[in-house]
């Protein structure tokens, strides 16, 4: 039943991040923390840029959260292991797969596409005013048409 209930928290995590992660780029990173995150709205000069320092910041949260349960495997634990996935998801979807960082992975998914046709529609605002589109994995049932 434990097991049950870890895996739950996991995946509400997931979720919850997904909401979250949402919540923070509308109303933060297009408001106030806008200085970090233009420079993901602009042309790389870099491999790096200031927006992954929020990468960062979610990772030693994750990692806080999985190492002060690290002996019980309490819901902390599963908490920081949730986080860390959606982080991990995060990555490949959007930094492998929408932004090429990594020019190994394709895929003519309708998902997979969608997201990344959400996406440019979120990045067609080079601004920090006026954006759409500011998740990433719930994408609009209408992009999801072939």
């Amino acid at each position: 039943m434990f097991i049950l209930i870890d895996i739950l928290t996991v995946l509400f995590t997931i979720v919850a991040m997904e909401c979250l992660s949402w919540f923070i780029h509308k109303y933060l990173f297009h408001g106030p923390l806008w200085f970090m995150h233009k420079s993901h709205h602009q042309k790389a000069k870099s491999f790096f840029e200031w927006n992954d320092l929020f990468a960062l910041l979610f990772a030693v949260l994750s990692l806080f959260l999985m190492y002060t349960d690290r002996s019980s495997f309490g819901f902390r634990f599963f908490i920081g292991l949730g986080i860390t996935l959606y982080g991990l998801i995060y990555f490949v979807v959007h930094d492998w797969f929408v932004h090429r960082r990594f020019k190994t992975f394709k895929s003519n998914n309708t998902y997979l596409q969608a997201v990344r046709k959400a996406h440019k529609i979120h990045h067609k605002k080079r601004e920090k005013e006026k954006g759409r589109a500011f998740g990433l994995l719930f994408v609009s049932k209408t992009l999801l048409k072939p």
